[in-house]
């Protein structure tokens, strides 16, 4: 009797030790490795402070072309774009 019991467990556990890769979840599948981008320069420091210098570029672009002189003011102007140009030079040396 005893030994119908053990060889009844002993199937048993063979049975569930068996089944349990079927009930059981798979493992999702690993992520495919995704191919290294090509190399591409490294974004610019301080955008904004670009764009600013772009602006003023085009700005004092504008005013050196234009058709008036509004009483001197055009020139003051111009010395102030790039009076603004080189400070903000000097801003990105300091990054």
């Amino acid at each position: 009797m005893k030994n119908r019991l053990i060889i009844a467990l002993a199937i048993v556990a063979l049975v569930f030790a068996l089944s349990f890769p079927l009930v059981a979840p798979a493992a999702p599948p690993a992520p495919k490795p995704q191919p290294a981008p090509a190399a591409t320069p490294a974004p610019e420091g301080h955008p904004e402070i670009h764009a600013a210098i772009d602006s003023l570029r085009h700005a004092r672009e504008h005013l050196d072309h234009a058709a008036h002189d509004y009483h001197g003011h055009r020139t003051e102007a111009i010395g102030a774009i790039d009076n603004a140009i080189h400070q903000l030079q000097i801003c990105l040396q300091y990054d």
